[in-house]
């Protein structure tokens, strides 16, 4: 997994267009929201290819090492994912979201 050069999020759509346009399989993590505390507002997005590079941020820590990972299957098999991290949840702990907050975050692959 590698990190690209990190731009604005203003950019990474157009990023995400780029990389399509370059044959790259891409799906698009989408912020879509928040309650409580939360590194990224709700809008914030997260571009992952077929190798996994990504650019953009939806959470920051394991949170985006968890999309980054249910990103792959999203690619292989084209369905989307509405996957939710917050301190209520087991899995918050697991995956760095310990400040309170709560995110929903749509995964979908682009095509």
């Amino acid at each position: 997994m590698q990190s690209e050069t990190q731009i604005g999020d203003d950019d990474v759509l157009a990023a995400a267009e780029k990389w399509r346009r370059e044959g790259r399989e891409v799906a698009i993590a989408t912020v879509v929201q928040t309650w409580g505390s939360a590194p990224r507002p709700a809008g914030s997005h997260l571009i992952i290819d077929g190798d996994d590079n990504f650019l953009g941020s939806v959470s920051g820590g394991c949170v985006e090492g968890a999309v980054i990972a249910e990103a792959a299957d999203v690619i292989r098999t084209g369905k989307a994912k509405l996957l939710e991290f917050g301190v209520a949840d087991e899995t918050a702990w697991r995956v760095g979201l310990s400040c309170g907050g709560k995110i929903s975050v749509y995964l979908e692959k682009l095509d």
